[in-house]
């Protein structure tokens, strides 16, 4: 009922939504006198606060459209490698002979937001890497009779992406597909598929929540499976294709990440609408830019929401060794071939310090000299992927060990 409810309300502020788009227009456009007038400045930009804190953001695009390599700009092209009903296997494909450059797998988090968060971090790794990103698709556009996704399900989706790429492909999975990550290239390494990847760079993930638990982590342990199964799940309503699938909505994962720092958010907002008022284009730009992205969210499916909950967040299964996923006991020890890099933020409030670097303490049997942890300091968990210090310090680091272990 809460999810018709969403839609009834989205619906309710039409009219409204189209009067504030009209009055920024009008009071805001350039060839309007109101537009230089204070009071003009200060309806246009009340007008565009409350028009975007009212809409629905859709999927941005990743944008890359070139890249620089030097001084010379190369062209790329985005290509959808492998489709599956939940997600889409995409390449970045630089214009011109590449092909000495190793394959990297960028895992996106299946987490509420799309795989377009990671436009950072694919701009980064496009210049020395050929990039693949793990697209997922909002699943209230999935139709029911695609079936479920559960966890193994993205144990299997990462193995078949890995797979393809091939013994030469590096993973680099963010956040939340560090414990999938982990069991694929588990379960390969048991096997002794001759496909497992060179190195796994794994950077803020929930590998053992136990340690240094935050917020989040303590949200999701103090309350039942059931207390969020019936809280936070519901049913696709009629107007999607998805209609019936069960989800977590994005709307809600939208709140809870609100919810963590309210006041960081209201202060940006209040800032904008200063920055508006004065003309300043640069400050206001770069607003829009990061709550195009921060507010545009998908709803996950409600089977590998919960299932995930249960494994990583209740009982911990991958750092006790009880962990199953696809029939069979994931066994990290079971790693030898594949280089291990572990990243974390200093100031991380998502995934606490400790929680990923827990992955060498499973991973024994790989050798000391592949081995290497990475404390970024001063930086929260999206500074680790994305922004100025991940650009120009985390990085090249990431870039050096995945060149080293080529």
């Amino acid at each position: 009922m809460l999810y018709e409810l969403h839609e009834l309300q989205h619906a309710s502020f039409a009219a409204l939504r189209l009067w504030t788009r009209s009055a920024a227009d009008f009071y805001g456009s350039p060839y309007s006198p109101l537009s230089y007038t204070p009071a003009g400045r200060m309806l246009s930009a009340a007008s565009e606060l409350l028009l975007r804190t009212t809409q629905r953001y859709e999927k941005p695009s990743f944008g890359l459209g070139q890249v620089r390599l030097g001084e010379t700009p190369v062209p790329v092209v985005e290509q959808v490698v492998i489709e599956t009903p939940f997600c889409q296997l995409r390449r970045f494909a630089k214009l011109g002979d590449f092909s000495d450059q190793p394959p990297v797998l960028l895992l996106a988090p299946l987490s509420g937001h799309f795989a377009t968060l990671l436009r950072d971090t694919v701009r980064a790794f496009v210049r020395d890497f050929n990039v693949y990103v793990t697209d997922w698709r909002d699943a209230k556009q999935v139709s029911l009779a695609e079936g479920p996704f559960h966890f193994d399900d993205y144990v299997r989706t990462v193995t078949e992406f890995i797979r393809h790429l091939g013994p030469d492909v590096h993973v680099v999975s963010v956040c939340q597909p560090t414990v999938p990550a982990l069991a694929a290239i588990s379960l390969m390494a048991a096997a002794g598929d001759p496909a497992q990847p060179r190195s796994m760079v794994m950077m803020g993930g929930p590998i053992d929540t136990r340690r240094n638990p935050t917020t989040v982590n303590n949200f999701a342990k103090a309350r039942p499976l059931s207390w969020f199964e019936q809280r936070v799940i519901f049913r696709v309503p009629s107007k999607y294709p998805g209609y019936l699938r069960r989800v977590y909505p994005g709307f809600l994962q939208h709140a809870g990440f609100v919810a963590m720092n309210p006041g960081r958010h209201i202060a940006s907002h209040r800032d904008f609408y200063y920055h508006l008022v004065q003309g300043d284009g640069d400050s206001a730009n770069a607003h829009r830019a990061f709550y195009d992205e921060y507010n545009a969210v998908m709803d996950l499916p409600a089977e590998y929401y919960l299932e995930t909950l249960e494994r990583v967040f209740h009982r911990h299964d991958l750092a006790h060794g009880t962990l199953v996923s696809c029939g069979q006991r994931v066994r990290p020890e079971a790693i030898h071939r594949t280089a291990l890099l572990t990243v974390e933020g200093e100031l991380d409030d998502i995934s606490g310090n400790g929680q990923t670097a827990a992955a060498h303490d499973l991973c024994v049997n790989v050798p000391a000299a592949r081995q290497r942890h990475l404390m970024a300091k001063d930086v929260g968990h999206y500074g680790i992927f994305s922004g100025r210090r991940f650009r120009e310090t985390i990085y090249p680091q990431i870039r050096d060990f995945i060149h080293g272990m080529a």
